[in-house]
């Protein structure tokens, strides 16, 4: 706006452009604005962003494909991590998104992606709380 106003009073681009800091070439760009919109052009407004790849429609329907269960797509395990949840996407609808753009999706939709545990399966609990009881006391350093 201060840009539209200072070239009315007969500024020069690159001199409203040094006086607010900016490059001549934005300061080209809000002036056209301004000529082919008027000055309601100039008003900022939100950055829309890329459209949404999958409709409204396909968006409702991932909630009751995820309650089918991971097992029913061929996944080990009834977990829906975001990759999980991106194959999904990209077979039922053909659209590809990354496994951390999926994410968005899920809040959108009511759900939070799972992360799975990381413990190796012979794992026995039993004996890593005696270990931690009895034998890292020895193992400690003291002061």
């Amino acid at each position: 706006m201060r840009a539209f106003e200072l070239s009315q009073r007969g500024w020069k681009q690159k001199h409203i452009a040094g006086a607010l800091g900016v490059t001549p070439g934005a300061v080209s760009q809000w002036l056209r604005w301004a000529r082919e919109g008027g000055i309601d052009a100039l008003r900022r407004r939100k950055a829309t962003g890329a459209p949404p790849r999958l409709s409204p429609q396909e968006k409702a329907q991932i909630p009751r494909l995820l309650e089918l269960g991971a097992a029913a797509f061929g996944f080990r395990g009834d977990l829906w991590t975001c990759s999980r949840v991106a194959q999904i996407i990209r077979r039922t609808f053909g659209v590809s998104y990354h496994r951390c753009h999926v994410s968005r999706i899920l809040r959108d939709c009511g759900w939070s992606p799972q992360k799975p545990l990381r413990r190796a399966t012979q794992r026995d609990e039993a004996a890593i709380q005696r270990w931690k009881e009895e034998g890292w006391p020895q193992v400690k350093k003291r002061p």
